[in-house]
């Protein structure tokens, strides 16, 4: 069975990434979405409730699951027997950021790196500029599932909902 790993940190899961997620579903036996943690930072939200979004989200695509892990990713796919990264591209800035990335986890781990163009419609969107625009009070809604856009404005307006 061929199962692809779709990293990242995904705060919040945005339209852009389940876009990417639903290609590769389409493509993989099985996509495993991997919150990958970073001890360095602090989302706004945590990896659970970022977990639960993503779970939520893509409940509509039988063959995607989600998990999480801390460290290096390539130990992540070693240690499950996965060898392909599924990664969304949204400009040459993603492909000049992701090459080195991908073949470095080749070299390392002989881990192949799939790129997937986003929808153009989504090019533009990351979850930190969400974020930011929607903490100066614009409209992100058509970057997010209902569900998602609702927590994001419960988190910056402080009516979080644990």
């Amino acid at each position: 069975m061929a199962t692809a790993v779709c990293p990242g940190s995904f705060d919040p899961f945005t339209r852009g990434h389940r876009y990417v997620v639903e290609r590769a579903a389409g493509r993989f036996d099985e996509v495993v979405v991997t919150v990958v943690v970073n001890p360095n930072k602090s989302g706004m939200f945590s990896v659970d409730e970022r977990i639960a979004l993503i779970e939520e989200d893509c409940a509509d695509l039988p063959n995607v699951r989600v998990d999480r892990w801390t460290g290096l990713l390539v130990d992540y796919l070693t240690e499950n027997s996965y060898s392909t990264i599924v990664k969304g591209l949204r400009s040459g800035v993603d492909f000049d950021y992701e090459v080195p990335m991908a073949q470095m986890n080749r070299e390392l781990s002989d881990v192949e790196t799939v790129f997937l163009l986003t929808d153009p419609r989504y090019a533009h969107v990351s979850s930190s500029l969400v974020k930011e625009v929607a903490k100066l009070g614009g409209d992100v809604s058509p970057f997010l599932s209902g569900h998602i856009h609702e927590r994001l404005m419960a988190a910056v307006t402080g009516q979080r909902k644990v």
